[in-house]
C-alpha cells in the first residue's frame, strides 16, 4: 500500500485490542491523525479501548488541519470522523482509514477519497507476510469487543483467500 494514510480512532482501537497496531507503520509511509482523534483517544482512556500504548507510539503523526471543517460534515459525523475527512482532503491522503459506515460513505462518496477499513488492513498484512490468518485476527477483534459486520468479515476472508 504505502503512501500517506489518515486514520480515525476505530482502527486504532481495533488493531490495539489484538496487538498489531504496529501493522500500520510496516503498510504506510506517514500514518497521521487530526487534533480530533487525538483528543478523542485521550479522553476516551487508553487504557480501557486498548490503546494503552498509543502516546508510546512515535510514528503516527497529530496534525491540525489548517482549513475549517466542512459544516456539512459536522452535521451528520462527530468531530473525530469530519477531522479525518478533512485532514485526508487536506494532506491529499492516498488513503483514509474508517470503520464507521456513514464516514466511509461520506468520505468515499461525497469527496472522493479512497477509503479503507480494519478488515482490509489486515488482508494487506497477510498479502505481506505480517500475519498468517485475517481470520483469527478478526475474530480476536470481535473476542475483545470491537463490533464488526458479518458482510464485512466475509469479504474480507473472501479476499484473503480464506472463505
Amino acid at each position: 500500500m504505502l503512501g500517506k494514510m489518515v486514520c480515525n480512532t476505530g482502527p486504532l482501537v481495533a488493531l490495539s485490542l489484538i496487538n498489531r497496531i504496529d501493522i500500520l507503520r510496516d503498510l504506510f509511509d506517514v500514518i497521521a491523525v487530526p487534533e480530533a482523534v487525538h483528543r478523542e483517544i485521550l479522553a476516551g482512556g487508553s487504557e480501557n479501548a486498548g490503546l494503552s500504548n498509543y502516546n508510546r507510539v512515535q510514528w503516527i503523526k497529530v496534525l491540525p488541519i489548517s482549513t475549517s471543517i466542512d459544516p456539512l460534515l459536522l452535521k451528520s459525523l462527530d468531530e473525530g470522523e469530519a477531522s479525518v475527512i478533512a485532514l485526508a482532503r487536506e494532506l491529499k491522503a492516498d488513503f483514509t482509514l474508517i470503520d464507521e459506515r456513514k464516514a466511509r460513505k461520506i468520505a468515499r462518496t461525497v469527496y472522493g477519497l479512497e477509503v479503507i477499513g480494519s478488515a482490509r488492513i489486515l488482508v494487506e498484512a497477510k498479502n505481506k507476510g505480517l500475519i498468517e490468518n485475517v481470520g483469527s485476527a478478526l475474530q480476536n477483534m470481535r473476542d475483545n469487543g470491537y463490533w464488526m459486520g458479518a458482510s464485512i468479515v466475509e469479504a474480507a476472508l473472501k479476499m484473503a483467500g480464506e472463505l
